[in-house]
């Protein structure tokens, strides 16, 4: 069975007189060369001596127009002939036991549940619809062309390989178009690809329905479309986009269409399909079939009607016979008649065309495999002789179900190098060629030019193989083209699908603070581990800043310079002392406690050089016991100056003995206890929950303040607490003592100095709570050198003053006089 005629004709059905017999049009000189190519395979196979020796095939030849009426009404004709009688005259086989046929999946499917019936087997050379796989509904149905679900398959991964996340399909109105595209979608969809649209063409399109698909296809964001359709499905499609000048769409052809001279031939088409790419049957050089078709002759015996057709529509004239036409057709009259004589290799045309045989080789495989399934019957019959031919099909007593337990059992390698046989579904190994249209000049024919293969029997990774280099795209590009709905995210970003479109359709959102995405196209970004942090393009985690008050940085340097020029201040005093310890001014000032201050003061200012630098485990507990200590020695000098001032004031009263407590000796043991007590309070600190240094990556996002933790905050409490006590009470006193008629009174000094002190500690507390990250530490060494050089000013700058300035004031007779 074969549609040589690919339409039929419309005919009005008046429901008042019996319809004529359906009439069909559209010569198709392609499917004829089918239909001659079976004939030259059987003739060479009844020339075999090896295959079938001594059996002749005959073949009864059928157009079926396309039309699933005509071609069930065929098969009830074939199926209701005669049965053969043997030479008693007794029926013991039906006439035809197999049927080869036909070109369509939805014509193939109506036949085959007909003959289900019969149990007929039906073997096709182009219905390749993934619903015929189906062996409970098509028990007897097999096919030399791949299942559309391997191409389905291998049309998703071509369309994923290329990168191409956007597409629109397009399917005939008919088992093989719908099934196609709902494969290819599922295929697709499973890969990550969005279908952009989804036009069906109906058998017999109107112009306005021919339009709104072209519509469609032109104004969808998708540039490349994949259509599933026979040649005579997809050309009013084709002629349209031609007519309306449709450029900038890759097309992607199944195997119906790609290899289609109806098509690419036509030089008005290619600007449209240029770079068209698709997965084409395997072909095959076959030898002596260009001779045989060429030497075809319109009225030659037997009597080919096709043949005359052929004739005429090649030639454009009338064959001047009585021999009648297809009882399917009307005549087609021309102005001048044939002679016959014309000569066929004399024109080119697609009838003997033969450097794309593909269907037909089809065709070679399902003749030749129904010539070996009866050989092994004919084998089998004479190994085991007559004794055992219960195990074996009389060849000439056929039965149609017999033919089928055989065709399952069929495996040879033909003379082409491929293994043919049939898996449990009546299905061949998924194998195709990728073809690309190609032509060397602007008016040259089209070629279909190999640049891939597809075999499904091959491991997964090795399935689809492909020749990138030798691909022209539509237009002539180089170039793959692109076809997506959103462009892809960068590294950096994220996809947020718009709402209510495929997931395809998205918008790319910059990573959040703290998170990255080092891939494109990824849909949630990665957050960072704890101490790393995203770089500028958010695609990589980077390790964190880690910050601290530092020697090296501007900031940290005056600090440090502060301090030691504290320090250095602090020793010259001394110094200064030192040298005029036998002066009136220094002794008048108790210079031991004098000393033990500056010395104290001293420590106080280097203790500031400890807080700068990364904290670590011995660093930490430093900072912070040594102010402690150093602070509370410096106060505890303060507090005993202020308590001698005052007692050398009660001991001038008579009858007062206090002035025995504050000897030296006693100043230096009050000075050792107070500083005892914060020592017992740091030893216990240190020993119970010492500072610790910790990484603080809750204050800022993007870095690291490495700090050190107070470990005991009580004890931490207990440490200012008591420094503050000192202070307050050495203010009180000196307060006091500030105005006691005394010419070596340092009283008002000191309360100047600790109302300083006091001043700086109490703004300390706020300004050390809100001061972020590192400047919390630099708040804390402000606080110290600042009221380290409040004491230190206060109480030893008028002195040094006098000494250096004014040594006449430095005399017992001046201080004596002074009132």
């Amino acid at each position: 069975m074969f549609p040589i005629h690919s339409k039929g004709i419309d005919q009005e059905i008046t429901f008042r007189s019996q319809p004529d017999q359906r009439k069909c049009r559209g010569f198709n000189m392609r499917v004829f060369r089918w239909s001659q190519a079976m004939i030259f395979f059987i003739e060479e196979i009844n020339r075999n001596p090896t295959l079938l020796p001594n059996i002749t095939l005959g073949y009864q030849l059928y157009d079926t127009c396309g039309l699933t009426a005509l071609s069930l009404r065929t098969a009830l004709s074939v199926v209701s002939q005669p049965m053969k009688r043997s030479n008693s005259g007794q029926c013991f086989s039906p006439s035809i036991p197999i049927i080869i046929g036909d070109s369509g999946s939805t014509l193939s499917m109506a036949i085959s549940r007909l003959l289900n019936l019969f149990r007929i087997p039906l073997v096709s050379y182009f219905a390749s619809c993934s619903c015929l796989s189906d062996k409970h509904q098509f028990p007897y149905f097999f096919r030399t062309i791949p299942s559309d679900v391997n191409q389905a398959s291998a049309l998703a991964r071509l369309v994923k390989h290329f990168g191409w996340t956007w597409v629109g399909t397009i399917g005939a109105d008919d088992a093989y178009g719908r099934t196609g595209i709902d494969l290819f979608t599922t295929a697709v969809m499973r890969l990550g690809v969005c279908v952009a649209y989804r036009v069906i063409i109906p058998k017999l399109p109107t112009h306005q329905q021919l339009q709104d698909i072209v519509r469609t296809i032109r104004d969808s964001t998708a540039h490349v479309l994949v259509v599933f359709a026979i040649e005579e499905d997809i050309k009013p499609v084709v002629d349209e986009i031609v007519r309306q000048n449709v450029t900038g769409k890759q097309w992607v052809a199944s195997e119906a269409w790609v290899t289609s001279t109806l098509i690419s031939k036509n030089k008005e088409n290619y600007p449209s399909l240029s770079g068209t790419i698709g997965f084409a049957i395997r072909r095959a050089e076959i030898p002596g079939l260009k001779h045989f078709l060429e030497s075809i002759q319109p009225l030659a015996e037997p009597y080919n009607a096709f043949a005359r057709e052929l004739w005429e529509t090649q030639f454009q004239c009338s064959v001047n016979t009585s021999l009648p036409t297809p009882s399917t057709t009307d005549p087609v009259l021309y102005s001048h008649s044939c002679t016959g004589m014309e000569r066929i290799q004399d024109t080119h045309s697609i009838y003997n065309d033969v450097s794309e045989l593909r269907v037909t080789y089809n065709m070679h495989k399902a003749i030749y495999t129904v010539a070996h399934a009866l050989h092994n019957l004919l084998r089998c019959q004479r190994e085991n002789g007559s004794a055992l031919t219960q195990q074996c099909s009389a060849i000439h007593n056929l039965q149609p179900w017999q033919v089928v337990e055989v065709l399952k059992k069929v495996n040879y390698t033909n003379k082409f190098g491929d293994l043919i046989y049939f898996d449990r579904n009546g299905d061949p190994v998924g194998s195709y060629d990728i073809v690309n249209w190609q032509r060397e000049a602007d008016e040259g024919p089209v070629k279909y030019v190999t640049v891939g293969r597809f075999d499904s029997s091959l491991l997964t990774a090795q399935q689809l193989m492909l020749n990138q280099d030798k691909i022209i795209w539509h237009g002539g590009a180089n170039q793959v083209p692109v076809s997506v709905c959103s462009a892809s995210c960068p590294q950096g970003y994220r996809k947020v699908t718009r709402e209510g479109q495929p997931v395809c359709c998205y918008d790319c959102v910059l990573c959040a603070e703290g998170s990255i995405s080092n891939t494109t196209d990824q849909v949630e970004c990665i957050l960072c581990p704890e101490d790393f942090w995203t770089n500028q393009h958010r695609n990589h985690c980077v390790p964190k800043q880690i910050e601290f008050l530092s020697y090296s940085e501007p900031f940290g340097m005056a600090l440090a310079a502060i301090a030691i020029l504290g320090a250095i201040a602090a020793m010259t005093v001394a110094a200064i002392f030192f040298r005029h310890h036998d002066t009136p001014l220094v002794r008048a000032n108790n210079s031991e406690l004098s000393f033990l201050l500056l010395m104290s003061l001293t420590l106080c200012f280097i203790c500031a050089l400890t807080f700068l630098g990364q904290p670590s485990r011995w660093a930490c507990p430093l900072r912070r016991t040594a102010f402690g200590l150093t602070f509370a020695l410096c106060l505890s000098c303060l507090l005993s100056k202020t308590l001698v001032v005052l007692m050398a004031f009660k001991a001038t009263l008579p009858g007062n003995n206090t002035a025995r407590w504050f000897h030296p000796p006693q100043q230096r043991l009050g000075v050792f206890l107070c500083s005892f007590l914060q020592g017992g309070v740091c030893v216990a600190w240190l020993t119970t929950a010492p500072p610790y240094p910790v990484k603080n990556t809750w204050l800022y996002r993007d870095r690291i303040i490495l700090e050190c933790h107070l470990g005991s905050v009580a004890l931490f409490c207990c440490v200012l607490g008591y420094i503050g006590c000192l202070a307050v009470f050495c203010f009180i006193l000196a307060f006091l003592a500030r105005k006691l008629p005394d010419n070596f009174n340092e009283a008002k000094f000191i309360t100047f100095s600790m109302l300083i002190f006091c001043a700086v500690w109490i703004t300390f507390i706020p300004a050390y709570v809100s001061s972020p990250g590192k400047f919390t530490v630099a708040v804390e060494i402000f606080a110290i050198l600042a009221s380290s050089y409040g004491v230190l000013l206060c109480i030893f700058a008028p002195k040094c003053y006098i000494i250096i300035f004014l040594p006449e004031r430095n005399s017992k007779k001046y201080l004596m006089s002074q009132k």
